[in-house]
C-alpha cells in the first residue's frame, strides 16, 4: 500500500505545471538546430533586432502621457482609412452620371456596405481630430524645437497630404457641396497671374468640372494614401533618430523606459478608449458631421445657399474669407498652414514645456480659443459680425506665430 501511494505521488509530482514547462523547455533546448534562430537570443536576427531596438526596447521617457497615445492613434486611423477605401473603391464608379448612385448602391445593396462607408466616412474626421491633438501637443511641450525640426517639418508635410486626400475623396460622393466645393477649390488657382487658367483648365481636364475631373481627383485619392504612409516611415524614421521628447522637455535619457510593456500597453488603452469613441459616431449619429446638402446629387444649374468645407478645414476657411482680396485671401490660408514650418526656426525659447512658461501659457491657450472661433465662424453666413470676428481672430493666429512663439518666456 505504501509503495502504491509512492508511485502516485511520484508520477503526480511529475505532471505537475512547474515541471512540465521544464521538461518542455528542455525538450525545446534539444530540436533548437532545426529552428533558423537561437531561441535565448532572438535579437541576433536583423529584423528582429531591429522591431526590438524601435519597438520593444526603443527608450522612452517615463513622463510621457496620453498626450502621446495620439501619434500612434494616427497610425492607426491610416491603416482604417486605406483599408475602408480599398474596399469602396471594389464597388465605386468615378464617372458624373454614376458616382452618386454607386455610392447609394454601396449603402443600401452591398453587404455591410453602410458600415465601410460610415467607417470611412467619419473615419477623416477621427484622422483630422487626432492629428489636430497631436500637433497641439507638439505646441505645447515644444516638440518643434531643437533638435526636432526635421521631424516637425516632416509631420506638417504629413498634414499638407492629408488635407489633399480629404479634399479629393469629399469630391468623389458627387452631390452639391462635392460638385461646388471641387469647383470653389480649383478656381483659387486662377489668381495665379497668366498661367492660373490654363492651370486650372488642365486640373479640370476641360472648361469645366467634369468627368475628367472626377476621374482625376480620383485616381489622386487613392494614390496619396501610400504616400502618406511613406512619408509616415521617415517621420517614424526621424523620430527614433533623435528620441521622443518628454514633458519635462529633458532629454538626457536618464529617466527612460523600455516602450514594451508599459506604454504598450497605455496606447493599447487609449486606442480602447479612441475606437469606442469612433464607434458611437459610426453607429449613432453616422451623418452629424457630414453636410446634408452632399446627399442631393450634383446639380451643375443650382448652387447651394452656403457652398462650405468639412468642419477640419473651416479653420482655414475663414482665413481665407477674412481677407476681401481674392489673392491675398488665398495666400493667407495657404500661409496659415505654411507658417507651421517656420516656426522651428524662429523660436527663441530655451524652455520646451509651456507649463513652465507661464505667460506664454496664457497666450497658448488663447490660440486654441482662437482656432475654434475660426472654425465656429467658417460655418456662418457671410456677414458684417462675423467678418469683423474672423479678421480678428485670423490676425490673432498669425500674431500668435510671429510675435509670441519667438518670445523665450
Amino acid at each position: 500500500m505504501r509503495l502504491h501511494n509512492k508511485s502516485l505521488n511520484k508520477s503526480s509530482s511529475q505532471y505537475s505545471p512547474s515541471n512540465l514547462f521544464y521538461n518542455g523547455l528542455i525538450a525545446l533546448s534539444s530540436f533548437k538546430h532545426i529552428f533558423p534562430l537561437n531561441v535565448t537570443r532572438l535579437n541576433k536576427n536583423y529584423l528582429f533586432a531591429f522591431v526590438d531596438s524601435h519597438i520593444i526596447h526603443y527608450p522612452t521617457p517615463i513622463t510621457f502621457t496620453y498626450a502621446w497615445s495620439f501619434g500612434s492613434l494616427a497610425g492607426i486611423c491610416l491603416v482604417i482609412q486605406m483599408i475602408s477605401g480599398i474596399f469602396l473603391a471594389m464597388h465605386y464608379t468615378p464617372n458624373i452620371d454614376l458616382a452618386f448612385n454607386s455610392v447609394e448602391y454601396i449603402m443600401r445593396d452591398v453587404p455591410n456596405g453602410w458600415l465601410i462607408r460610415y467607417i470611412h466616412a467619419n473615419g477623416a474626421s477621427m484622422f483630422f481630430i487626432v492629428v489636430y491633438a497631436h500637433i497641439g501637443r507638439g505646441l505645447y511641450y515644444g516638440s518643434y524645437m531643437e533638435p526636432r525640426e526635421l521631424l516637425w517639418c516632416s509631420g506638417v508635410i504629413l498634414l499638407l497630404l492629408m488635407m489633399g486626400t480629404a479634399f479629393t475623396g469629399y469630391v468623389l460622393p458627387w452631390g452639391q457641396m462635392s460638385f461646388w466645393g471641387a469647383t470653389v477649390i480649383t478656381n483659387m488657382v486662377t489668381a495665379i497671374p497668366i498661367a492660373g487658367q490654363p492651370i486650372v483648365q488642365w486640373l479640370w481636364g476641360g472648361y469645366t468640372v467634369g468627368n475628367p475631373t472626377l476621374n482625376r481627383f480620383f485616381s489622386i485619392h487613392f494614390f496619396l494614401p501610400f504616400l502618406i504612409a511613406g512619408v509616415c516611415l521617415i517621420h517614424l524614421a526621424l523620430l527614433h533618430k533623435e528620441g521622443s521628447n518628454s514633458p519635462i522637455g529633458s532629454d538626457t535619457g536618464v529617466d527612460d523606459v523600455p516602450f514594451y510593456p508599459y506604454f504598450f500597453a497605455k496606447d493599447v488603452f487609449a486606442l480602447s478608449c479612441f475606437l469606442l469613441f469612433f464607434a458611437f459616431f459610426v453607429l449613432y449619429f453616422p451623418n452629424v458631421l457630414n453636410h446634408p446638402d452632399n446627399y442631393i446629387p450634383a446639380d451643375p444649374l443650382q448652387t447651394p445657399a452656403h457652398v462650405v468645407p468639412e468642419w477640419y478645414f473651416l479653420p482655414f476657411y475663414a482665413i481665407l474669407r477674412s481677407i476681401p482680396h481674392k489673392a491675398g485671401g488665398i495666400i493667407a490660408m495657404g500661409a496659415a498652414i505654411l507658417i507651421l514650418l517656420v516656426i522651428p526656426f524662429t523660436n527663441t525659447s530655451y524652455i520646451r514645456n509651456t507649463t513652465y512658461r507661464p505667460i506664454f501659457k496664457f497666450f497658448f491657450w488663447l490660440f486654441i480659443a482662437d482656432y475654434v472661433i475660426l472654425t465656429w465662424v467658417g460655418q456662418q453666413s457671410v456677414r458684417n459680425a462675423f467678418i469683423f470676428v474672423d479678421q480678428v481672430a485670423t490676425f490673432y493666429y498669425f500674431f500668435f506665430f510671429v510675435f509670441f512663439n519667438t518670445l523665450y518666456w
